[in-house]
Parts: structure tokens; sequence; C-alpha cells
């Protein structure tokens, strides 16, 4: 009887600690499963790629460079690679930073991987290629000159022996500075200024006889400031495009996707007439 009485009470006991302890299982094992539900970013999105900070795009640029990118009067930022950064960004499920620095500065930000990508009106060439990686090319870009009114300034000949404002960094100032047998007026006839704005007053206070930039900031230029004129030529046609920290194959294939997505919907070419009207 008394050991009948031992077995009861052990099975009691045992149950006891079962109703506590659920049997060592807290909660249930989960059924398993054939595969695991995975949140994807944003559509054209690819969560192979990294960012400097977790969640955010994080974009240099120079924000003097009208109407790609320039500052508004409540401190904030606005134009062309704004807008598409901002679209890039939505497409990959981030949040996009603007860091706004020096020309040279946005770009050795990005090939440093200070930031993600640069986005100023940069345009590719075999030097940029030496150290950053570029995405596709999402607009296209004309070097033009402002000169006063009234100059003998009337064509790329005449600039010969004239003294040329660039902005600091720019293909402009790789252009104009380059020896004269490579299509350019020599390095002792170039001054470089930290950016157009500054290079256009300039040629206002006559510290040059006129500015190489890109076609569109021109125009806001000379529309701002009476007296000047854009010469009825080209100086070169060129293309933007993404500067990215070079072997980062994987933000930039990233990148190229919502890229390719925002011309295939019209989103870019939506972005550009906004801020540029077609002639």
């Amino acid at each position: 009887m008394k050991k009948f009485l031992s077995i009861l009470m052990a099975a009691a006991m045992l149950l006891s600690v079962c109703a506590l302890s659920a049997c060592g299982g807290g909660e249930e094992p989960a059924p398993e499963t054939e595969g695991t539900e995975v949140t994807e970013p944003a559509e054209g999105g690819d969560a192979g790629f990294t960012t400097i900070t977790e969640g955010v795009l994080t974009m240099s640029t120079n924000a003097t460079f009208p109407p790609y990118e320039m500052t508004t009067d409540n401190g904030g930022f606005e134009g062309i690679d704004i807008e598409i950064a901002t679209a890039i960004a939505e497409k990959l499920g981030l949040e996009l930073q603007i860091d706004d620095m020096d020309f040279d500065a946005a770009l050795l930000a990005a090939q440093e991987g200070k930031s993600d990508m640069v986005m100023a009106g940069v345009t590719v060439n075999e030097d940029r290629l030496l150290v950053m990686d570029f995405s596709e090319t999402y607009a296209s870009g004309v070097q033009v000159v402002i000169v006063p009114e009234g100059s003998d300034i009337a064509s790329l000949d005449d600039m010969e022996g004239k003294m040329i404002g660039t902005q600091r960094g720019t293909t402009g100032y790789i252009y104009c500075s380059d020896t004269p047998e490579n299509g350019g007026f020599g390095e002792e006839n170039v001054i470089a200024y930290d950016d157009g704005i500054a290079a256009v007053q300039a040629l206002k206070n006559g510290q040059v006889d006129c500015v190489v930039i890109d076609s569109a900031p021109a125009q806001a230029y000379v529309a701002a400031n009476e007296g000047l004129t854009i010469l009825d030529t080209e100086y070169a046609v060129e293309d933007y495009a993404i500067g990215i920290a070079k072997g980062n194959t994987a933000l930039l294939d990233a990148i190229n996707g919502a890229l390719a997505e925002l011309t295939e919907d019209g989103t870019i070419q939506a972005i550009i007439d906004k801020y540029i009207a077609a002639e």
C-alpha cells in the first residue's frame, strides 16, 4: 500500500512540474514550413546591398548647380538630382539624406565611402573611372560659355588668350585647362572657383573674360544677372551619372535597377521636364 501511495505521489509531483514548466518547451515549437516570408524592400530594391547608415541612402552634392541641385529659402534642397535621388531611395526602401559640400569634396566623399553616392551633375571621364564606379546615364548636359553682353568673344576660337572662369573640379575646368594641343586653353588661362556663383560674380567684376559651365545652370545665372549672355555654340556635350565607391557592385546594381524602372515609367523625364523646358 505504501509503495502504491509513493507511486501516486511521484506521478502527482511530475504532473505539477509539467504544468508549471510546460515540460521544458516554454512555447510550443512553430510548425515547420517550406519557406520563410521575407518583406522585400520597395520595388526595385536589392536586399544584397548595404549603405553607410542602415536604412538611409546618403547622397553628397554641391547644391549650387541649378536646376540640378540648389537650396531653398527654408534651408532645404530641390532640383533634378534631388528629386531623382529621392525616387531612387523610395525604390530601394530607404530614407534619403543629403550632405551639401564643395564639388571636389562631394566626389571624394563617395570615392572614400563617406557617402553612398554623389549626384551633382557629375560627368563620367577617364580620370574619375579610375577611382569611382558610375551608374547608367540619367541626363545629358552641355557645356556653354557665358560672356558679358558686347564681349569680343563671339566664338570658341576667340577664347584663346582670355581668362576663363570655371567651377573647381568640374569637366569645364578639366577641358579648358588642358593644353591647346588637346583642345584646351592652358592652365595659366583658367581660374577655378568654389562654385558657379563665384565664377559668374568674377565675370561681372571683370576678373575673368568668360565662364564655362553647364547649360542649365548657365541659363539660371544669366537670368539672375543682367548684362550677361550665353554664346550660341556648344563647348562640349556630356552625360550625367551617379558616382559610387569603386567595387560596391551590389549598391551600383540596385541603383541601376531603380534608375531603369524610373526611366521606364517616365518618372525621370517628368522630373527633368519640370525644371528644364523643352526647346
